[in-house]
Parts: structure tokens; C-alpha cells; sequence
């Protein structure tokens, strides 16, 4: 019996060590990057993350590779349609979210 209970706290303890992105935007994410505010160098599709590698709307994300800091992100949708959200604050650890918005540049 202890065994399990060990195991569900060492459970929770992992998934509150993680970096989560929670999509609040109304759409169905393929593509989520992150870079450093201001710049341009995006990272690694986020999206890769999930099962499925798509994030649905009210659907949370591991974000792995990020540090705590501000973010701009690039968002593309199952649909094609292209976003950026700037500014964004991640801290290790954490869940971040972006809704619509924090949507911009939209196309």
C-alpha cells in the first residue's frame, strides 16, 4: 500500500515540475514555437510534445527546451491560419497560457 501511495506522490511532483502551455485560443494548434522576446529565433515545434502533435482548444502542452522568460510564440492552426502572441511570460515549472487575445499578425 505504501509503494502506491509513493508512486502517486512522485507522480504529482513530476507533473508539477513541468512547463506547460495551455491553449485557450478557440483553434486547434499544429505549430507552437517559442523565441526569446524580440528575436527571431524560434525553436522547435512544441506541438511534437503531444500524441497526437496537435494542441485542441482547453488542451494543456509540455513545453521542454525553455527557460523562464519572456517569449514571442508562432502559432499556426489546423487551418492554416498563422498567429504570433508577444511577450509571453513562461516560468520553468509552470503553466503559461495564450488565449485570443493575445493573438496577433494574424493570416
Amino acid at each position: 500500500m505504501c509503494v502506491v501511495c509513493f508512486s502517486f506522490v512522485a507522480g504529482d511532483a513530476d507533473a508539477a515540475s513541468r512547463t506547460r502551455f495551455w491553449n485557450l485560443t478557440t483553434g486547434t494548434i499544429k505549430e507552437f514555437r517559442l523565441a526569446p522576446a524580440g528575436s527571431s529565433s524560434f525553436g522547435k515545434n512544441q506541438c511534437e510534445n503531444d500524441p497526437d502533435a496537435s494542441v485542441d482548444h482547453d488542451e494543456r502542452l509540455d513545453v521542454t527546451g525553455i527557460s523562464s522568460g519572456r517569449y514571442d510564440a508562432k502559432i499556426v492552426y489546423a487551418s492554416g491560419k498563422a498567429c504570433a502572441a508577444r511577450g509571453v511570460e513562461v516560468k520553468e515549472g509552470k503553466v503559461f497560457s495564450i488565449d485570443d487575445h493575445d493573438l496577433v499578425d494574424c493570416k
